[in-house]
């Protein structure tokens, strides 16, 4: 009875948010075939993305040195935290002066900004929450581990936790609504932050033991059951519709599912307030695991792709999910979150391996953002020298964004990323009826051996034209044999350049600078955009 009330309550409090932004277009997702695009005032808007540490927005002054360089870095859009604790230092009572002064500054500067609610949880943790709630621990309590020892994390079943973060949370949108519902530079805000159960198992509080040791809730069971063509293999193979506990249903998986159930039920109460007074759209990230690690080594709980499904039918209030990658296998994380319905962002990723990730996130995850973390920490051209910088790899696709937008949702965009240490030498990409086979540039300049990284992003702009952006790689073009079984060439490879909206040719790339007209030569530590086309011819008799 309890849980269809509540999710009552969350669908009246998301219709009548709804009409609050009927006058005003407020940012939206058009979803497509490969995803989704962002659209702000109507637009289609690319998110060319960092997020600050957590310790770079708590004062105003740091809005006037931070912002502006990352400005001139090319980025579009800052992801900012608001703490709880800096906005409600005492409790019903409010303070937005710094968050003003930070959307005045970012207005100034042309940028956007993306909240990020650092409310009840923080990486799993409750540090970010007001002393008056740390302190009081019978109001306010805290999760059990296995043995019996009180965390530092709040307990997702306080129901007075719950009641002041929904407040908080609430008098926040408030506040942006009225200071920024007309401008919108927030874009939208992300709903607590990487949450989850950290330790053995699963809270160990006597109202968390009554809870697991209950049948799971009917209409959670109603909702899996009827989504299960949704299901990663992972909740696939844990999921027994005939049980009647936790324990039953979920098997291995059960603590880790019930924590998932309990955050994302919390989450979509505090989102659904929010979303009432001002319904801009609303994500949660997850912390994903470091190789080998188990639950509770990484949050348990949060919005991993083996169960996200559980989030999808509890909080569907939340318009996306979405990865923060700091681990080398950014291409399989990054794709467990490419699916129906969910547009692809990356809100955090490892800053050094940015600038290659981002080749990938945009070209073949088809993402409307990515944003690597500690950008306040960059100095302009600072990685010039060992590879290629976030700076030139966001003015590269700043000037492709016009053509990679509408490619994107077309599904004629590809990218990959090759690493020195990677064991498959070469990695190949179809698109546009041509093979684009990669390698690392370990011998550019002539007789010198490099053992760097190197990534790239194509886009089909017309048929046998083709706009590819990238640093480190040699690139040999095919037909693809799946077409057709004509032969091909290169017509011819620019390193173009864009002014004042229009393409200029820089260098026209022939002889040894394209192997004699048979490949692409990138350089690396440098970021190119290349104009390159292709022809394709039928084969005379006797070729095979």
């Amino acid at each position: 009875m309890a849980y269809r009330v509540f999710r009552a309550i969350c669908i009246a409090c998301f219709l009548s948010g709804a009409l609050l932004a009927s006058a005003a277009e407020l940012p939206t997702i058009a979803k497509t075939a490969t995803g989704g695009q962002l659209l702000v005032q109507g637009k289609p808007y690319l998110i060319l993305g960092g997020e600050l540490g957590n310790s770079s927005a708590g004062t105003a002054e740091q809005a006037d040195s931070i912002l502006p360089k990352l400005a001139s870095m090319h980025l579009n859009t800052v992801l900012m935290p608001v703490a709880w604790e800096q906005i409600e230092p005492t409790e019903g009572n409010f303070d937005f002066s710094i968050l003003d002064h930070w959307i005045d500054v970012a207005r100034e500067q042309h940028l956007h900004l993306v909240i990020l609610w650092f409310g009840s949880w923080k990486n799993a943790f409750s540090n970010y929450a007001p002393a008056w709630v740390k302190a009081d621990n019978r109001r306010f309590p805290r999760a059990i581990s296995a043995d019996g020892a009180q965390l530092e994390i709040l307990s997702t079943l306080g129901s007075e936790t719950l009641k002041s973060d929904s407040r908080a949370f609430t008098t926040l949108m408030n506040h942006v609504r009225e200071k920024d519902q007309d401008k919108q530079t927030v874009l939208m805000v992300q709903a607590e932050n990487e949450v989850g159960y950290l330790g053995r198992g699963r809270d160990r509080s006597a109202a968390a033991n009554r809870l697991f040791e209950s049948n799971v809730p009917a209409e959670l069971m109603r909702s899996l059951e009827a989504n299960r063509d949704s299901f990663s293999p992972e909740l696939r193979a844990h999921f027994d519709p005939q049980g009647h506990t936790w324990q039953e249903v979920f098997g291995d998986s059960a603590d880790e599912v019930f924590m998932a159930w309990n955050y994302a039920r919390y989450i979509q109460i505090v989102a659904t307030a929010g979303k009432k007074a001002y319904p801009l759209l609303m994500y949660a990230n997850c912390q994903l695991p470091a190789p080998s690690e188990r639950a509770g080594e990484y949050p348990s709980g949060g919005p991993h792709p083996y169960y996200l499904e559980v989030y999808r039918v509890t909080a569907p209030v939340l318009d996306f999910y979405s990865p923060d990658i700091y681990w080398p296998n950014f291409a399989y994380w990054i794709d467990r979150y490419r699916f129906k319905g969910n547009p692809v962002f990356v809100p955090e990723a490892r800053l050094e391996a940015a600038p290659y990730n981002a080749f990938y996130a945009y070209g073949e995850a088809k993402a409307f953002g990515f944003s690597p973390f500690g950008v306040d920490s960059l100095q302009s051209g600072s990685q010039g020298k060992t590879g290629p910088s976030v700076e030139e790899v966001f003015a590269a696709l700043e000037s492709m964004s016009d053509m990679l937008i509408p490619a994107q949702a077309a599904n004629r965009t590809r990218g990959l990323v090759l690493h020195s240490d990677s064991p498959r030498p070469t990695q190949t990409v179809s698109l546009g009826g041509y093979l684009f086979e990669a390698a690392l540039s370990r011998s550019w300049p002539a007789k010198a051996l490099l053992e760097d990284d190197g990534a790239m992003m194509v886009v089909e702009a017309s048929p046998n034209e083709f706009y590819i952006a990238g640093s480190g790689l040699t690139v040999n073009f095919f037909r693809d044999p799946d077409v057709d079984n004509k032969q091909s060439g290169i017509a011819s490879i620019e390193e173009v350049n864009r002014v004042a909206g229009n393409w200029t040719v820089a260098r026209r790339l022939n002889g040894d600078q394209s192997n004699q007209g048979r490949q692409l030569a990138m350089a690396p530590h440098e970021v190119h955009v290349y104009r390159v086309r292709l022809y394709a011819t039928d084969r005379v008799a006797g070729e095979q």
